[in-house]
């Protein structure tokens, strides 16, 4: 157990800063070494290794990533953000239409291929613009972290959730629930960054932006469009996530008439082999017995099934996303929803809670990462800075959508879904 529980501290001690410097390793690699260190101090045989990896997960997260793939090579997202950039009237319209397009984005795709995608354009944009670039990268990276809890496919932590919850709470169910949780969400982010960057923003009408138009493949982008539409649809029917992401992603691979090499190479395969090891870590600390005894500890609190049992859940979830990030947290935690009073609502606090979470502070999800370090210098901000502007974001999302979730639960809307 003591090995274990050294190589699981470890590893995450890496995890959460990002790399260790002298040894250059960056997240994925920690992860797979971590794997290996455990099974290497016995923390995990080899063949109970092999089993933990979830393929669930990992097809659901190839599928949806391969559609991304596609409309990316389609200049979808880059067609997208131009539009909304280069037609905004003012500043304030602008931060607007940024939120809502980048939240909207990643309801259905990863937030953190539309944050890759995305960055670029609106440093170009509003620097042409002659706009101060942070709050628009900020507003960036939060959009993208609210626009997730929408779906189970709207970032990888809630894909585990979704994997882990199904037969218990549907992709359907569980749309209809958070749809008008994202879509506050997003309105009170925007306006909440409106108002902390209220003396950066200029008032009155935008010069007139002219950014060269994004060369988009019409064809492949309305082929791709169509895919995420059937990915949607099948989930929305009940077929199970990875089954719905494959087939849609398969489909869009006999019609895409791009050279399939090309879309291959594009797809974040990192992020697959660093769930991979993950899944790995988390078994090995799990056969040492050390979850059991962690559920323990917040068990008293949890099983209350009240406000308060709630409160105690939602804040260590927001609290150990910041620490560990959310994605690592939730491969964790889908482990204690089990054993709550009510699993569904669990789940459900666990994928709004864990999502939310990452705007708190700057290593709180890896969207936040990606924006900052993509735009470079224009991107630098210290960490009690982000934390100063995520906070106020956090604290305000948190209570707006678990107002909204328990007036859902008020009114019926639980019972009315077959929840």
């Amino acid at each position: 157990m003591t090995g274990a529980l050294v190589v699981f501290c470890v590893t995450y001690l890496v995890l959460a800063s990002r790399q260790l410097q002298f040894l250059k390793l960056d997240r994925p690699a920690g992860a797979i070494v971590g794997a290996v260190a455990m099974v290497l101090v016995g923390g995990l045989p080899m063949e109970l290794a092999l089993r933990a990896i979830d393929l669930h997960v990992l097809v659901l997260l190839f599928g949806v990533l391969v559609i991304a793939a596609y409309l990316r090579e389609a200049q979808f997202f880059r067609l997208a953000a131009y539009l909304v950039l280069t037609r905004a009237k003012s500043a304030r319209s602008l931060l607007f239409g940024l939120v809502f397009v980048a939240g909207a984005l990643s309801a259905l795709l990863l937030n953190d291929t539309v944050c890759v995608v995305l960055t670029p354009l609106v440093v170009a944009v509003v620097v042409e613009a002659g706009l101060p670039p942070l709050p628009y990268l900020v507003a960036l990276a939060a959009a993208a972290n609210v626009g997730g809890v929408v779906s189970f496919s709207g970032n990888p932590q809630n894909m585990i959730i979704g994997a882990a919850a199904e037969g218990t709470i549907g992709f359907a169910q569980y749309l209809a629930l958070t749809l008008p949780v994202g879509i506050a969400c997003l309105f009170a982010s925007a306006s909440l960054i409106g108002w902390l960057f209220r003396f950066d923003l200029p008032k009155g009408a935008l010069a007139d932006r002219s950014p060269p138009r994004p060369a988009v493949d019409r064809a492949l982008c309305v082929k791709g469009l169509l895919a995420l539409v059937g990915f949607a649809g099948l989930a929305l029917a009940g077929v199970p996530l990875a089954g719905a992401a494959m087939c849609a992603a398969a489909a869009l691979m006999v019609v895409g008439r791009t050279v399939p090499a090309r879309i291959m190479r594009s797809v974040d395969w990192t992020l697959l082999v660093f769930f991979a090891g993950l899944f790995v870590l988390v078994a090995g600390i799990a056969h040492a017995g050390v979850l059991d005894r962690l559920l323990q500890l917040v068990a008293p609190a949890i099983a209350r099934g009240d406000v308060a049992g709630d409160l105690a859940f939602i804040i260590l979830v927001v609290v150990a996303s910041n620490i560990v990030s959310n994605v690592p947290l939730v491969v964790v935690a889908v482990a204690w929803v089990p054993h709550m009073p009510e699993p569904t609502w669990g789940y459900v606090m666990l994928a709004v809670a864990s999502t939310l979470a990452g705007t708190l502070t700057l290593f709180g999800s890896v969207a936040n990462i990606i924006v900052m370090e993509s735009a470079g210098p224009r991107g630098e901000i210290g960490f009690w800075r982000f934390l100063r502007y995520g906070s106020a974001i956090t604290l305000a999302n948190l209570v707006l959508a678990f107002g909204i979730l328990y007036a859902e639960r008020a009114i019926g809307m639980f019972r009315l879904l077959g929840l």
